[in-house]
């Protein structure tokens, strides 16, 4: 049976409606699409939150083997019901009008963790939730210098409360592995290091 390749022409939107509009916004679709088998769906309803595209950074120092994560209060958490709703990640930000993805790597680093960017390396693209967000993630590895990196960042006017604290690699390896971590980007960012350490080790030191 050949495959067929769907685009955005095998889609037919009838309406679209704004149901929220604040830091992010809802809409519904009112759309349907073609079947693989052929013909098409009925018209479905579909829901959507409008996240926007952010950047994701994962701080390595390749020198001491080891990557920079930070801890938060998370609201989905919260409103989950979550006993802990604070998270262990990687840094990451969203993207301001007028930025680029690079720029918002090296500033929310900073912001995020205290540590100064050296060399910056694009690793993967993907959208986070495709079934219900627009949220695009575009995922980059950091070079930085971990080598004290301790303490509290974060911006207070946005209500930020972030810490900030080194671990060796293989360490936090053992936390994916071990299902420590609850949010996504952190895993396959973490995921994509273990396959490309080597790689980065000898190329940066």
């Amino acid at each position: 049976m050949k495959h067929t390749i769907m685009t955005r022409d095998d889609v037919v939107l009838d309406s679209s409606r704004n149901l929220h509009d604040g830091f992010f916004r809802m809409v519904r679709l009112h759309l349907k699409h073609r079947l693989f088998a052929g013909g098409w769906t009925e018209l479905l309803d579909r829901e959507v939150v409008m996240h926007g595209a952010v950047v994701a950074v994962i701080p390595y120092d390749p020198v001491l083997d080891s990557v920079v994560l930070i801890e938060q209060f998370r609201n989905g958490k919260y409103a989950a019901g979550d006993p802990k709703p604070w998270s262990v990640s990687i840094a990451a930000g969203m993207i301001e009008e007028g930025e680029s993805v690079a720029e918002v790597a090296r500033r929310e680093t900073l912001e995020e963790t205290g540590c100064n960017v050296s060399r910056l390396e694009q690793a993967l693209t993907f959208y986070a939730s495709p079934g219900g967000s627009t949220q695009h993630v575009t995922l980059f590895c950091a070079e930085v210098s971990a080598n004290g990196i301790s303490g509290l960042y974060g911006m207070a006017e946005e209500g930020e409360d972030i810490r900030a604290f080194e671990i060796p690699f293989s360490d936090a390896l053992g936390m994916v592995d071990a299902n420590y971590f609850d949010n996504s980007i952190s895993i396959v960012g973490l995921q994509w290091l273990d396959r490309n350490r080597a790689r980065l080790q000898r190329d940066w030191t």
